[in-house]
């Protein structure tokens, strides 16, 4: 295996010195790249290869891919990569290019000014069902007494199918399947003093595939008690509660009842302190006085008055 690598090595590095006297039939061509290779990891397809080199040049690299339907039913037409026609780099993300799950082709070619190198073609065709489904990341919380997990958005082909359980003997597992990623989600509410699991895998639909199961991850929600001091304060509110409440009752009440009712207060020089039969008589002796005095009738209204 090392003995091959040394080999191709020698063999790429004598080409790469020889590129600006390599020809067929007097033109001057570039290499085609070499050692195609797709990584596929949660849906994400990367096309990569070795970059053609030319000593102060920028080599720009095309892709194009070749579905079963354009194979069959179109004459076998090549469709150049959505992002990769051209691109400087050797790699091409060919994601949105794989739509089916379906073998498909896939070739790269070289180009220096007016140069081009001849296809390099993938040896095996890629199919989007053997990319590698990995567990997403996970972020569990608590809020209060609710446990709450939010997962890594892997993009809406995936589903999740979350499993969590209350750590203890003979513990039922529960499941609850997550349609979207990065949004926080209420799996259920947690006993206190107790310790809650969970563990997590994705699904795949359109390929009809799952990751496996995260690691377990375990939370626990101490058994508080309230602090002396605030019972205490607690204590006191209440007890403040129960003499404000009746003492407004009855301010209101009072308030009320002069409202619709007020009572009018005679000033003192209006108020009678004797009996009404002694004002009477007093004021009979007042009168035959003052007849007795010659006073006239006038003057006898006004000593009445």
């Amino acid at each position: 295996m090392v003995l091959e690598e040394i080999e191709t090595s020698l063999i790429m590095w004598f080409s790469y010195a020889l590129i600006p006297c390599l020809l067929v039939d007097g033109v001057a061509v570039l290499p085609a790249p070499q050692n195609l290779s797709v990584q596929s990891t949660n849906m994400k397809h990367v096309l990569t290869w070795g970059p053609v080199i030319v000593p102060g040049e920028i080599i720009h690299y095309s892709v194009e891919y070749q579905g079963e339907y354009e194979s069959l039913y179109m004459s076998h037409i090549w469709i150049p990569s959505s992002w990769c026609s051209p691109t400087q780099g050797p790699e091409c993300d060919i994601t949105d290019d794989i739509t089916a799950t379906v073998p498909y082709s896939l070739r790269v070619r070289a180009t220096l000014g007016s140069l081009t190198s001849a296809w390099s073609t993938l040896k095996h065709p890629f199919n989007r069902n053997a990319t590698i489904l990995t567990p997403p990341g996970m972020e569990i919380t608590k809020d209060g007494f609710h446990l709450v997990i939010k997962l890594e958005d892997l993009g809406p082909q995936f589903e999740f199918f979350v499993a969590y359980w209350k750590r203890e003997p003979g513990a039922k597992e529960h499941v609850k399947m997550v349609r979207h990623g990065g949004i926080p989600v209420h799996l259920e509410t947690m006993e206190p003093g107790a310790a809650h699991c969970v563990k997590v895998r994705t699904f795949v639909k359109a390929i009809g595939r799952h990751s496996a199961f995260s690691q377990t991850e375990c939370v626990k929600v101490q058994g508080e008690t309230l602090p002396l001091a605030l019972a205490l304060f607690s204590f006191v509110g209440f007890m403040l509660i129960l003499v404000a409440v009746p003492l407004s009752v009855w301010k209101m009440g009072r308030l009320l009842r002069h409202s619709c009712c007020p009572v009018v207060m005679l000033p003192d020089t209006l108020k009678i302190t004797n009996s009404p039969q002694k004002l009477i008589s007093c004021r009979r002796e007042e009168v035959e006085a003052c007849v007795a005095a010659g006073l006239s009738s006038e003057e006898l209204l006004r000593a009445w008055i």
